[in-house]
């Protein structure tokens, strides 16, 4: 069990997140509701302690917090990189205490991390993954709350999601001869699943009859959406689980039943793009998704649909897909223009676009 004899716990601190039966070090107070501690984390937590960093007890706290929540191992992954990159930041600035953070201290790690190179996307990753520790501990009045007011973000240039080329897809597509693989990609292409959501997907949560796959929410533990298959994608799925080993849950297995890793997943896709050359393209596994969502669009699907299929809580992420429809785009054009030319200035498609006198 961790030594929490370091930091003082407030009354409803302690009520909630620590045992009845354990006293703490220096108030000899009983503590509540502590639950052990998940072997991934212990692991973290000898991390820090190698390295010599503060803060331990409350990150114990936090991430015991978020695996009560069932997040992904992914995020709690990127959680686990980016405190224990900014707690080496502050020991470094001559912080020894997590509850004397500042805002200024906040600032300071954003501009650091700039100036190690690091990308804006993910600077503005790490400092959200700073600012939910944080709130987290405002919450429980383990720091001030005025830490958390106007919170410091990095602005990102708008870029559009990036499709794959039509031409490049087809090339793709002809190199696709491993039933794992073209199942893979196949699925990603026709479904706009996230990679991580396909390679969690397990046998039960496929319905070959009604062509559909029910993606589950780790955090809420229930469907958070339904994706459809295509008959390409059927016909390459079903392919592939005529022949797939009978090990594991997950529909595209790795080590010893557990699901293929990103990794495997990435270099696969990385080594069919080379094969097909398009190795310089700089596709990602991301991009077929994208692909999916503009295919869509420019097939004429409505937003609001898309947005339930592609999982977005708010429609203006989906919006971000119409400025990629160039086809919709330029059709629309055309028909508008081609009535213009047919009727005239004065024709009957003109709307009175005439404005009321002012009394």
């Amino acid at each position: 069990m961790m030594n929490l004899g370091t930091i003082s716990i407030n009354p409803y601190y302690r009520r909630h997140y620590f045992k009845q039966d354990e006293p703490t070090a220096n108030t000899g107070s009983t503590v509540t509701n502590q639950k052990s501690c998940p072997p991934a984390l212990e692991k973290f937590l000898g991390r820090m302690t190698h390295e010599g960093l503060f803060g331990q007890e409350l990150i114990h706290l936090y991430f015991s917090n978020l695996y009560r929540r069932r997040l992904s191992k992914s995020t709690i992954k990127i959680y686990e990189d980016t405190l224990l990159g900014f707690i080496k930041f502050l020991k470094s600035n001559g912080r020894h205490f997590i509850e004397t953070v500042v805002r200024e201290d906040i600032g300071a790690y954003v501009e650091y991390e700039q100036d190690r190179g690091m990308s804006l996307s993910t600077v503005n990753t790490r400092s959200r993954a700073v600012y939910a520790f944080l709130q987290f501990l405002a919450d429980r009045d383990v720091i001030n709350s005025k830490v958390l007011k106007r919170k410091i973000r990095v602005k990102l240039p708008e870029t559009l999601p990036r499709a794959i080329d039509p031409e490049d897809i087809r090339a793709l597509l002809a190199v696709l001869t491993d039933s794992r693989d073209r199942a893979v990609i196949l699925i990603l292409l026709r479904t706009g699943m996230r990679i991580g959501e396909l390679l969690n997907t397990k046998l039960v949560d496929v319905n070959l009859t009604e062509r559909r796959i029910d993606i589950f929410e780790a955090q809420k533990n229930r469907v958070g959406r339904v994706v459809y298959i295509s008959d390409d994608a059927l016909a390459a799925l079903k392919r592939w689980l005529k022949v797939r080993k009978g090990v594991g849950d997950y529909i595209f297995c790795g080590y010893r039943g557990r699901p293929l890793s990103y990794e495997a997943a990435r270099a696969m896709f990385i080594r069919h793009l080379v094969k097909a050359g398009l190795g310089h393209q700089g596709y990602t596994l991301h991009a077929l998704r994208h692909t999916f969502a503009s295919e869509l669009l420019n097939a004429g699907m409505r937003l609001e649909c898309l947005q339930q299929l592609l999982g977005h809580s708010s429609i203006e992420m989906t919006r971000r897909y119409a400025r990629l429809t160039d086809n919709t785009r330029k059709d629309e054009y055309f028909r508008a223009m081609t009535i213009i030319e047919r009727e005239g200035t004065r024709g009957h498609y003109r709307r009175d676009c005439s404005l009321p006198a002012v009394s």
